[in-house]
């Protein structure tokens, strides 16, 4: 084994005749070239550090304006102010020694001064938004006032290519409402849900909070404001992700599906490895910041800090509370297959190991025919239930021995992979099959996913994929973008295209041979015979054994509860949409309040996540798509005496709503997550606030998201049609609400993840899937014979 191995590496012994040293040259080159290896990254991490600090300047400005100080000094020029001459004589040395040093500290000094020149000015730019309310069409140009802006933008970020977190200096901090306004928005946002005397008192709550208490929290919250990067961040991961003591699976952790329409092999051990090495390239290209950063409209950017936590990352199990442990290396990863896990090591004479290399070490795993010790098939189940339980058998059976160092082993690897031995399957024929793919990948058998690690890539029997991921470290966008770059690979490597671009140029430059061979492996011939894999060993006590089983009880009940429907909906797309002067965005969650009506009856507090990584730490913002439009447009379409006129124009008039309210959040000016920054400030000062708690305890019954695609322009659904991902899903927030999660794939498909528990009697996925189907015909009828008959309308006069 590779631990007896290292472990006679290096030995001494006293003997008669002196001191008798034996060593394994093997071994130490390799401890050898490991530590070779991580200074390198460290000196990589230094430079791209210091680059990304100087931007948009270069490392190269800093010597031509050495040179043209010195020059200009020499020449006899006391520009400016004579600096250097006033600096020289401090400088010990020979009179031209002292002058040339001056001029080079004078020169770094200037330089420095023009680069926080320009990036507070750069900052001072993107703190403006008035670009994001201004509409954009084919016909509409932007205010003069934004055109100078974008044109001084990219002339401040354009003047070289800009590195994975080169603007996080330039990013503006996320802006704090006043309580005036949040009151105002939020008293607007339910309006719809409530009744007279109920709003009344809302009303009066509000006024209350906003004239007392609300005061002396937002002086506080101010303070926070100034004295932090972002004033929601850290006290969002904290109380909402790592405070929660429910279980991970389905109410935390959300999943991704593959492409569906590519299958580019159905050997399981070579899309495995295949994957893997994509992985492990991503993660290098994140480490060396070589990852082109999202630029909205290929000019604004996007904060790029969630994608450190990406790899090597873990969310670690306490009695209160949780804590994310991110490890800056790992030069393995933790493989799961029948009950058991092995330990992958990934490198070799520092090099990523070619996917056929990897392959050889997957296919292994698949042959091992050793049994799972008593309950190790069940150990992941721990990380899957309740989080005391598992923080206090954490703590009592795996903190020494064997259990210590085998947690080690999974906590510190770069990411999690499970070898499923059943096949992921899609079949136009049969969606069920495509539910069941699903919630294969929300939760698995429970207890085959490490829940607690960043992600757990998944690999079905017959090739296809999918992730599970941990919620805390980061928010979907970050995983989305990741897997639309792996889809990207893959469909060049089916079509065999020549592949350009920083990402994938080096991803070539590092693999000899890339795709599948006719028989399905992977191309390429292994250059050496790569570690085996090592079979992780654990000793289970009776009280351990217990813990596990009572985790994988309540994970079990969960499982049986969720039902998920995937449904595809493909009458039409955002094309239509685009074509009727409609946000798809704003569409479909009209298509939702519509569905959500039909179903329940009421309309209900509605949840969907946008982003504002505009900002500094970003990370996301609640938008409340249930408004006072959206609601009369709902009920025009289901009063018979409404006209088409009336229904069309409440139609635009909920989606430019919608629309607005997107852009807000996207600017900092949301409600949700002010009101919660608020609430945590009165739990500090132990003020009890009647109008936060009634607020913060309002559960959101329709829970929505969508799965962000086309963050990366390499990705061409004209080209390359069969990328289109199937996107991914989450659990129902509340026992008796949706999780809808959507992605709009091209031109004219959408999918749809519905979730909801069985044990509800007011929820049925399939039977919500029905009226989100019903929604969408109806608002295409509505659209298309207004559209008719305004054409008979303009053709009679």
């Amino acid at each position: 084994m590779a631990e007896a191995h290292s472990a006679v590496a290096f030995s001494f012994s006293i003997t008669h005749e002196g001191w008798d040293v034996n060593f394994d040259r093997e071994v130490l080159n390799l401890v050898w070239l490991s530590g070779v290896r991580s200074w390198k990254k460290r000196f990589f991490r230094f430079m791209n550090n210091l680059k990304s600090g100087v931007y948009p300047a270069s490392l190269g400005s800093l010597w031509l304006t050495v040179i043209i100080v010195t020059a200009i000094h020499f020449a006899g020029y006391k520009v400016p102010y004579d600096l250097v001459g006033k600096v020289a004589p401090y400088i010990s040395g020979s009179s031209i020694l002292a002058h040339i040093a001056g001029s080079f500290v004078i020169s770094v000094l200037l330089w420095l001064i023009v680069i926080y020149i320009l990036r507070y000015i750069l900052k001072l730019l993107l703190i403006y938004k008035g670009w994001m309310y201004e509409l954009r069409g084919k016909n509409k140009k932007p205010s003069r006032m934004t055109q100078i802006w974008l044109i001084l933008v990219k002339l401040l970020s354009g003047w070289h290519k800009p590195m994975l977190y080169s603007f996080q200096g330039s990013l503006p901090r996320l802006p704090l409402p006043s309580v005036e306004d949040t009151m105002r928005r939020y008293l607007r946002s339910v309006k719809p849900l409530l009744d007279d005397d109920n709003y009344t008192r809302m009303e009066r709550l509000a006024k209350e909070f906003q004239n007392g208490i609300g005061v002396k929290l937002q002086r506080y919250l101010i303070l926070k404001s100034w004295w932090s990067t972002n004033y929601v961040s850290d006290w969002w991961e904290e109380y909402v992700y790592l405070r929660g003591r429910s279980p991970l699976v389905i109410n935390s952790n959300f999943y991704g599906i593959d492409a569906i329409l590519m299958h580019p092999t159905t050997n399981q051990a070579a899309r495995a490895a295949s994957t893997i090495h994509f992985c492990l390239q991503y993660r290098r290209l994140i480490e060396r910041q070589q990852l082109e950063p999202i630029l909205l409209q290929g000019i604004i950017p996007l904060c790029s800090w969630q994608y450190e936590r990406l790899f090597n990352t873990t969310r670690i199990p306490g009695i209160e509370t949780d804590k994310i442990i991110h490890y800056q290396d790992s030069k393995h990863i933790v493989v799961y297959h029948k009950g058991k896990y092995f330990k992958v090591l990934i490198y070799y004479k520092n090099r990523i190991l070619l996917p056929c290399e990897i392959e050889l070490q997957i296919q292994q795993i698949l042959m091992d025919k050793s049994e799972p010790a008593e309950s190790e098939d069940k150990l992941a189940a721990l990380t899957a239930g309740e989080r005391k339980p598992w923080a206090e058998a954490r703590n009592e059976y795996f903190s020494k021995g064997v259990n210590k160092i085998s947690l080690d082993i999974i906590e510190k690897a770069a990411f999690f992979v499970t070898l499923d031995d059943i096949p992921y399957e899609y079949d136009t024929e049969h969606p069920e099959k495509l539910d069941n793919y699903g919630q294969i990948l929300l939760h698995g058998k429970g207890y085959d996913r490490w829940f607690d690690k960043s992600f757990t890539l998944c690999i079905g029997s017959n090739g296809r994929i999918g992730f599970n991921a941990e919620h805390s470290w980061a928010d979907a966008a970050v995983m989305a973008h990741f897997w639309e770059l792996l889809i990207y690979e893959e469909a060049h490597r089916e079509a065999d295209a020549p592949v350009m671009g920083s990402l994938w140029e080096y991803v070539i430059a590092s693999t000899l041979e890339i795709g599948y061979k006719p028989d399905g492996t992977n191309a390429g011939t292994p250059e050496f015979i790569p570690p085996i894999p090592t079979r992780l060993q654990w000793d289970l006590s009776s009280k351990c054994i217990e813990s596990i089983n009572h985790s994988n009880e309540i994970v079990q009940k969960l499982i049986n509860d969720i039902e998920l429907r995937i449904y595809v909906h493909d009458n039409y797309g955002k094309g239509f949409m685009k074509a009727s002067s409609m946000s798809p965005d704003a569409y479909i969650q009209m298509a939702l309040q519509l569905a959500y009506y039909r179903d329940a009856g009421k309309f209900n507090l509605t949840y969907e996540a946008s982003m504002t990584r505009l900002f500094r730490e970003g990370r996301t913002e609640t938008v409340r798509p249930c408004t006072i439009e959206s609601a009369a447009w709902v009920k025009s379409m289901e009063d018979k005496n409404a006209t088409l006129d009336e229904k069309f124009k409440l139609l635009q008039a909920a989606g430019q709503q919608h629309q607005k309210n997107c852009q807000d959040a996207m600017c900092g000016k949301g409600i949700d997550r002010h009101l919660f920054c608020l609430y945590v400030v009165s739990k500090y000062l132990e003020v009890d606030s009647p109008f936060l708690k009634e607020v913060l305890s309002e559960p959101w019954r329709l829970s929505t998201s969508q799965t962000p695609h086309g963050q990366t322009s390499k990705l061409d659904l004209k080209k390359f049609p069969n990328c289109i991902s199937a996107g991914g899903g989450f659990g129902p927030v509340a026992d008796d609400g949706y999780g809808v999660s959507y992605i709009i794939a091209g031109e004219d498909v959408i999918f749809f993840h519905i979730s909801s528990k069985r044990s509800s009697l007011v929820t049925d996925a399939a039977r919500f899937a029905r009226q989100i189907e019903k929604a969408f015909a109806d608002m295409k009828t509505l659209l298309l014979e207004r559209k008719k008959a305004q054409q008979h309308k303009n053709g009679s006069t």
